[in-house]
């Protein structure tokens, strides 16, 4: 254990390894590894053609996968030196969260889970967890990243145990045990949290910059008009753009006060001497404050009606999924409309691999990557690129 590792950290010199045993590298520890290997990634890079709620044609400045997962990996990581943790296995987790996500945000997922009904559905988390063990080909000896169990456990489970695991996830442990009946690390806890704090104030951002609502429509989230108010007292005379830039960035820097607080008080209460104990502490530690809980479900209410249920955003949400459930009748209909590499798996396959080798394809592609299909095997535009 490094002399700045908590006692309740994980360990890299005590990794319970690699489902596919290799010399690790001298000058990384293992968590290190996987976070090059997931930068590396093909699923990493498109991550900046997928976007959060809007699709990406609709400007340059939303964020996307990407920029999100590098937002939320900055949180996790400054939250984790805080609370002595393996800052580069929490930031490994934090980049590596929105892998599995299809394009187009929650509603290509939606889309595609509905055309999966009858074969297991699609989840996004299982599907994070069947890239990096499965259809990322970069090495020779092993399919998918070969990653570190600490790293697939916490990619598995981050948002707590999971007792009923979709196919994907099935299928995987039922060959390498994941233990999904308990909490993750500390470093997949902080991962989630950050995540949620990155979404729900950054989503705050774009829905500003969209025109989705103004910024007196948002001062009836008490987050929000707290913050505000602490803000324009400070700096009466401040443009307004930079003012709601102050306004994001004090939000964030509260939630991560409150949950490095509320997570202090229970590692106090429980005394954990080691990774394990926090897997098995029966609830988990690193949480937010119930105030805090509070604040951020009344912001999550605020976006989900004002902004992901905005008629605009939900014109294109409606569109967006027409695009890949097509795609997905397209591609079934006749496999040899995908790529050789995924036509050649799908062609001579039964059911339900074909059905899956089809989800899988459509689950990698970007936004424009997703429209330009459909243009090329229909002629139909549903949203101009």
């Amino acid at each position: 254990m490094s002399d700045h590792h908590a006692p309740y950290a994980a360990d890299p010199a005590r990794t319970r390894g690699r489902l596919h045993a290799q010399e690790e590298s001298p000058g990384r520890t293992p968590f290190q590894r996987d976070r090059d290997r997931i930068i590396h990634s093909t699923a990493f890079r498109r991550m900046k053609h997928k976007t959060q709620v809007f699709v990406s044609v609709d400007g340059d400045h939303y964020r996307t996968r990407l920029t999100h997962s590098l937002e939320v990996a900055q949180i996790a990581r400054s939250i984790a030196r805080r609370l002595r943790l393996d800052e580069d296995l929490t930031e490994a987790l934090a980049l590596a969260h929105d892998l599995g996500h299809t394009a187009f945000g929650h509603a290509g997922e939606e889309a595609l889970s509905d055309k999966m009904a009858a074969w297991g559905g699609f989840d996004h988390n299982a599907h994070t967890i069947r890239i990096v063990t499965k259809l990322e080909h970069r090495y020779v000896p092993f399919d998918g990243l070969n990653l570190t169990w600490e790293t697939l456990e916490g990619l598995a489970k981050h948002n707590g145990p999971v007792l009923s695991p979709p196919w994907a996830l099935a299928e995987y442990v039922a060959g390498h045990d994941l233990e999904l009946s308990t909490y993750a690390s500390l470093e997949a806890q902080v991962a989630a949290l950050s995540d949620d704090i990155a979404y729900n104030t950054h989503d705050v951002d774009d829905g500003l910059r969209a025109g989705l609502f103004t910024l007196e429509d948002l001062l009836a989230v008490p987050l929000v008009a707290e913050t505000w108010g602490r803000l324009t007292r400070t700096y009466p005379n401040a443009p307004k753009d930079r003012l709601r830039a102050e306004l994001i960035r004090e939000m964030v820097g509260h939630l991560v006060l409150d949950l490095l607080g509320e997570t202090h008080a229970r590692l106090e209460a429980l005394q954990p001497q080691s990774a394990d104990d926090i897997r098995t502490a029966g609830r988990p530690i690193a949480c937010f404050s119930d105030a805090a809980r509070t604040q951020e479900r009344e912001l999550k209410h605020f976006l989900r009606t004002r902004m992901y249920r905005h008629y605009k955003v939900q014109h294109i949400t409606d569109l967006a999924k027409g695009v890949i459930s097509d795609l997905f009748d397209l591609y079934l209909d006749d496999p040899m409309r995908m790529p050789p590499e995924w036509s050649g798996r799908a062609a001579h396959a039964a059911i339900p691999d074909r059905v899956r080798t089809v989800a899988d394809f459509i689950a990698g592609m970007t936004d424009n990557f997703a429209l330009r299909e459909l243009a090329r095997l229909t002629g139909r535009k549903p949203i101009e690129i």
